[in-house]
C-alpha cells in the first residue's frame, strides 16, 4: 500500500500541490449544480414546459462551451486574477437576480452567465500544469479526475437535495454564495497559470491558435467529446433503467458505486509506470458499455456491469488532458484547456436528445449499447487521424 501511494505521496510534498487539490476539490462544487438546479427553477418554480426547461439548460450550455476558450486565451495573456475577478462577480450578480427573473428574461441571462462562467475546470488544470513537475503530470492529473469525480458526486446531490427541502432560489443563491468563496479562493491563491521555466524558456510569448490547433490536438478533442457522451448517455440510461424496474430508490447507490469505481481507476492509472493514449482508453469504456444493455434481472446486476467500464471513466479523461498539455505550448494552454472543457460541453449536451431517442424507441437498455456503439465507432474514425500526426513530445514517466 505504501508503494501505491508513494507517487501521490511525493506529488502532496510540491509547494502549492495541496493546496491547489483542495480548492480544485471544493471550488468545482457549485459549478457541477448549476445545470440540475437551473433545470428544476425553471420546470418547478416558472412551472414552463420541460422543452423550456431545456433550452434554458442549452443557454447555459452554449455559453460555456462559447466562453471557456476565450477566458482561457485571456488567463494566457493577462494572468488569472483578471479572469477570476470579473468571471466571479459575473457568477454572483447573477446568481442571486436569476431567482427573480421570469422564463423570456432568464434564458439571455443563462447565456452570459455560462459565457462568464469561473473557469474552475479549465484553470486548475491549467495551473496543475504549471505547478507539477512534467514527468509526474499522469499522477497530477488522474488526482484531479479523482477530485472532479468527487464534486459531481456532491454538487448536483446537494442542489437536488436543496431545491426539494428549500426552494430554488434558496439553492440558486447558495451557488451564487458558492461561486464567490470559490473566486475569493483562486484569487488569493493565484495559482501559476506556468511554472519558471516555461517562462525562463521563452513560453510566457503569445501564440496564435493556428500554430497548436493541428490535427492531433483536434483528434483528442474529438474523443473527449465521445467520452462526455458515452457517459452522459449512461448515467440518463441507469436512471432510466432503475425507473422503468420500479427500482428507483436504488439510483444513487447504483450511480454512486459507478462513480467509486472510476474513483480507483484514477488512483491505479496515477500510479501506473507509464499512460497509455486516450483513444486507448476511450475506446476501452465504450467498448465496455455496450454489453451493459444486455443484462437484465434488477439493480444488482447493473451495479458489476458498469464497473469495468466505470474503472476507465476518470482515467479517460486524465490522459485527454496530459496529452492536450505534451501537444500544446505553455503559453496556450489555458486557450487549449478552455476548448478542452468546450468539447467535453459538447458530448454532455449531445448525449441527452441521443440517448432519449433510444430509450423512447427502443427502451433504457439500448441507450447503454448504443452509446457504446456512437462513442467507439467515433474513436474509430479518430485512428487514422491520429498515426498520421506526429507524436507529441515524450516525457520520462
Amino acid at each position: 500500500m505504501k508503494t501505491a501511494i508513494e507517487p501521490y505521496r511525493r506529488l502532496f510534498e510540491l509547494p502549492g500541490v495541496p493546496s491547489l487539490v483542495l480548492l480544485g476539490l471544493l471550488t468545482r462544487i457549485p459549478a457541477t449544480a448549476t445545470g440540475l438546479v437551473l433545470w428544476l427553477h425553471a420546470a418547478d418554480t416558472l412551472k414552463v414546459s420541460g422543452l423550456q426547461a431545456g433550452v434554458v439548460s442549452a443557454a447555459s450550455t452554449v455559453g460555456i462551451a462559447v466562453g471557456s476558450p476565450l477566458l482561457g486565451r485571456v488567463v494566457d495573456r493577462r494572468g488569472v486574477r483578471p479572469v477570476v475577478l470579473v468571471t466571479t462577480l459575473v457568477q454572483v450578480v447573477f446568481w442571486l437576480v436569476a431567482p427573480a427573473l421570469p422564463f423570456e428574461a432568464l434564458v439571455p441571462a443563462v447565456f452570459v452567465g455560462g459565457l462568464l462562467m469561473l473557469p474552475v475546470f479549465g484553470l486548475i488544470r491549467q495551473c496543475m500544469a504549471a505547478t507539477v513537475p512534467k514527468d509526474r503530470h499522469r499522477t497530477g492529473f488522474a488526482l484531479d479526475s479523482m477530485c472532479v469525480e468527487l464534486s459531481y458526486m456532491v454538487g448536483p446531490a446537494v442542489g437536488a437535495a436543496s431545491v426539494s427541502l428549500l426552494s430554488s432560489a434558496v439553492a440558486m443563491r447558495a451557488i451564487g454564495v458558492g461561486f464567490a468563496l470559490a473566486g475569493l479562493g483562486l484569487y488569493l491563491l493565484d495559482p501559476a497559470s506556468r511554472s519558471a521555466e516555461e517562462l525562463a524558456e521563452g513560453d510566457g510569448e503569445k501564440v496564435p491558435t493556428r500554430a497548436w490547433l493541428n490535427v492531433r490536438v483536434l483528434t483528442i478533442f474529438g474523443v473527449t467529446s465521445a467520452l462526455t457522451f458515452v457517459l452522459t448517455a449512461t448515467d440518463l440510461a441507469i436512471v432510466a433503467t432503475l425507473q422503468r424496474s420500479g427500482d428507483t430508490a436504488w439510483i444513487g447507490l447504483v450511480i454512486g458505486l459507478w462513480c467509486f469505481a472510476s474513483l480507483v481507476g484514477g488512483f491505479v492509472y496515477g500510479v501506473l509506470p507509464r499512460g497509455f493514449s486516450p483513444l486507448v482508453m476511450i475506446g476501452g469504456l465504450c467498448a465496455l458499455t455496450i454489453p451493459v444493455g444486455f443484462v437484465g434481472g434488477g439493480w444488482w446486476w447493473l451495479i458489476p456491469a458498469l464497473i469495468p467500464g466505470g474503472l476507465l471513466c476518470a482515467p479517460s479523461l486524465s490522459t485527454t488532458v496530459d496529452y492536450v498539455t505534451k501537444s500544446v505550448p505553455a503559453a496556450a494552454r489555458g486557450e487549449s484547456m478552455g476548448m478542452h472543457g468546450t468539447f467535453l460541453t459538447i458530448g454532455v449536451s449531445s448525449a441527452g436528445p441521443v440517448a432519449g431517442l433510444f430509450i423512447d424507441g427502443w427502451g433504457p437498455n439500448w441507450a447503454f449499447t448504443g452509446a457504446g456503439i456512437i462513442g467507439l465507432a467515433l474513436v474509430l474514425i479518430a485512428v487514422p487521424f491520429w498515426r498520421l500526426t506526429p507524436q507529441p513530445v515524450k516525457v520520462p514517466a
